[in-house]
């Protein structure tokens, strides 16, 4: 997928104050400090769509961008160490709730994880819920430049072996460095799968492999609220 145009659309701070549902939306999350906005400004090839912020939680509102005319990308707050007030974080995490659980036309949620740590509770908690609700997501492992191999390859390996028993066949995971630009084209074929699946009828989305990690849900203009899916679990 080439990337040919991405503009901000806007900011919401509720599900209410969202874009229509017109087009089909690909979320990004994961704990705050896990790398999000240098990963969205690599997949974008833009060194500013988000700002990369020292402070953890930086990222407050649920921030849309049209891309290409034909998708969104949605950065959403961090969870976990969210630098403001605790009504604030309260209300912050009642909007991302809403939107995951409700969002009509959300394709898909990119779920990351610092492959630098070991399993994180607050990682395997939110996981653990997108599982029982039945959201269309993968795994990405972020800062895989950060570490060494083995490092990389002994922390995936344990989140995956602590996640083994909610799944019949595992996620669909994925590494990515935004430093070196490793994992951009990976995602972005992830993404393009999908929307070409909505588009003929939300046939399940298959990685490189051939296999089916990620089970697709109806097209956007059908879905009134989350299918029974077939799941993978």
């Amino acid at each position: 997928m080439n990337i040919s145009s991405i503009i901000f659309d806007r900011s919401a701070a509720d599900l209410d104050s969202c874009p229509d549902v017109s087009l089909p939306e690909f979320a990004f999350i994961g704990r705050s400090n896990v790398g999000k906005s240098s990963l969205l400004n690599m997949l974008a090839g833009k060194e500013d769509l988000a700002r990369v912020s020292p402070v953890p939680g930086f990222t407050k509102l649920l921030n849309f961008f049209n891309v290409n005319k034909t998708w969104r990308l949605v950065d959403l707050p961090g969870y976990g160490f969210a630098q403001v007030a605790r009504k604030d974080s309260a209300r912050f995490n009642e909007a991302v709730t809403d939107y995951i659980e409700q969002r009509e036309n959300l394709s898909l949620v990119f779920m990351l994880i610092d492959s630098g740590l070991t399993p994180q509770a607050i990682d395997l908690e939110f996981l653990e819920w997108m599982v029982s609700h039945s959201v269309p997501f993968v795994i990405v492992f972020t800062k895989t430049d950060k570490f060494s191999a083995t490092v990389v390859r002994t922390n995936t390996a344990a989140f995956m072996e602590r996640i083994a028993p909610w799944f019949e066949q595992p996620p669909a995971t994925f590494t990515c460095s935004a430093t070196k630009g490793r994992g951009r084209e990976e995602l972005l074929g992830v993404i393009e799968a999908t929307i070409k699946a909505i588009q003929t009828g939300g046939e399940p989305v298959a990685d490189a492999s051939g296999e089916v990690p990620v089970q697709r849900a109806a097209p956007a203009k059908l879905r009134k609220a989350r299918p029974d899916l077939q799941r993978p679990w």
